[in-house]
């Protein structure tokens, strides 16, 4: 594990008088913090001592029946044995990794993919081989022909990871018509579904979609979490799983922290029993899409010359910038106009992503999204400038496109 050259930068990122577009940090402001507080009270004064204690590696009996309140929404029917509470959905998703994970075995993924799976799969030493997606996420069809590419090399492909609603970082949503097909040429390739679901609550203008894991119970291990929807700090995340996996996820989980902390997992448990969750879910889904919608009028405005996908839930956009501009040479020069975000290279295994760029407006305010937007077009401009004079930057005489280089992610980049 090495450190990534980026860090460096949002430390510089992370000052007041910079606009950070990079962070995926749920705007927690919203969230009425007196309630918290008296959820915390009351759990404290009630079941102190029980929280305060070890408790089960599998994960405390009432939030796993909470939790199929909340996935029912999206139309799971499943059993609360089937559930494993995890330390956030980053641990179930390195657990099943760990479980199912040999040196050299291959691991499917949406092109671009989440940062943090990456990490992940490069620290167990996967193989990722990414798979193309477009506006309404993962292409059937290049699927299907990655895994007969692979099988014919002999190649042994393990799961298949996709973040079906509100795709981090490209921000599309894996259709209605698409589900069943990519469930069906996995299921008959023999390939598990990794669903990994931290946005499906927050879309903005439908109810949410029905997950992979609602038509298949045996062919998917479904991945949520409370970071989104409630508190990050908490770290209460939880992984649904076929019978066989669900045990060796418990093993896992208990091998690496003895067990979850019974004290978030109660505080999350008393908060989804005594509060209107489902109306907090409501605000955050308005706020988020005012954000949204600031950001796209701020890019049609100022930066006309890229193009860019168009969410209907969750945190980010995915922007392509004109040709020959490069997102990750130019992220020092942005930093000094004040302004971050998360170059593409990011979210590809081999290094490659250079046109592209990640931009969040879940955490800043409308105003200050319209400001960011601002001050990145005009460094989009000044590059385009530069390359009128210049000619196109070389990106081979400094990128490593090993796919050993992928790092893990701050948490406020992820």
């Amino acid at each position: 594990m090495t450190a990534s050259e980026i860090r460096a930068l949002f430390a510089v990122a992370s000052r007041p008088e910079v606009v950070s577009l990079a962070g995926g940090m749920p705007y927690l402001s919203a969230l009425p913090m007196d309630t918290v507080a008296e959820t915390v009270q009351r759990m404290l004064a009630t079941e102190g001592l029980t929280a305060l204690q070890y408790g089960s590696g599998q994960g405390d009996p009432r939030l796993r029946e909470q939790i199929l309140e909340v996935m029912a929404l999206e139309g799971i029917s499943a059993h609360p044995d089937d559930i494993v509470v995890t330390t956030g959905s980053q641990q179930a998703l390195d657990l099943v990794t760990r479980i199912f994970i040999d040196p050299g075995d291959v691991v499917l993924a949406e092109a671009p993919s989440y940062v943090g799976a990456l990490g992940v799969f490069s620290a167990y030493q996967a193989d990722v081989v990414h798979v193309a997606s477009d506006k309404d996420g993962l292409v059937p069809h290049a699927l299907e022909e990655t895994i007969q590419a692979l099988q014919a090399q002999g190649r042994r492909i393990k799961f298949l990871y996709s973040v079906p609603n509100f795709h981090n970082p490209a921000g599309v949503t894996l259709s209605l018509e698409r589900r069943p097909q990519v469930l069906d040429i996995c299921q008959r390739h023999g390939i598990l579904v990794l669903e990994d679901n931290p946005y499906g609550l927050l879309g903005f203008d439908r109810e949410p979609y029905p997950a992979m894991r609602a038509a298949s119970e045996e062919g998917v291990v479904y991945l949520g979490s409370f970071s989104k929807t409630f508190a990050p700090g908490l770290r209460v995340g939880w992984a649904l799983a076929p019978h066989a996996v669900r045990e060796k996820l418990v093993l896992a989980s208990e091998s690496a922290i003895l067990c979850p902390s019974a004290y978030a997992q109660m505080t999350v448990s008393t908060y989804l029993a005594t509060s209107d969750w489902r109306a907090q879910i409501k605000v955050y889904r308005e706020l988020y899409r005012e954000r949204r919608d600031a950001m796209v009028e701020a890019l049609t405005a100022q930066l006309p010359q890229a193009d860019w996908t168009h969410p209907d839930g969750g945190f980010y956009v995915w922007l392509t910038l004109p040709e020959g501009v490069n997102a990750k040479a130019m992220l020092p020069r942005a930093v000094t106009e004040r302004v971050a975000y998360v170059p593409g290279t990011a979210f590809f295994a081999d290094g490659t992503g250079h046109q592209h760029v990640r931009l969040s407006y879940c955490y800043p305010d409308p105003d200050r999204i319209r400001e960011g937007v601002r001050r990145f077009a005009g460094v989009v401009q000044a590059e385009l400038e530069l390359l009128e004079t210049f000619g196109p930057y070389d990106a081979s005489v400094t990128s490593d496109t090993s796919a050993a280089r992928v790092q893990f992610p701050s948490p406020d980049l992820s």
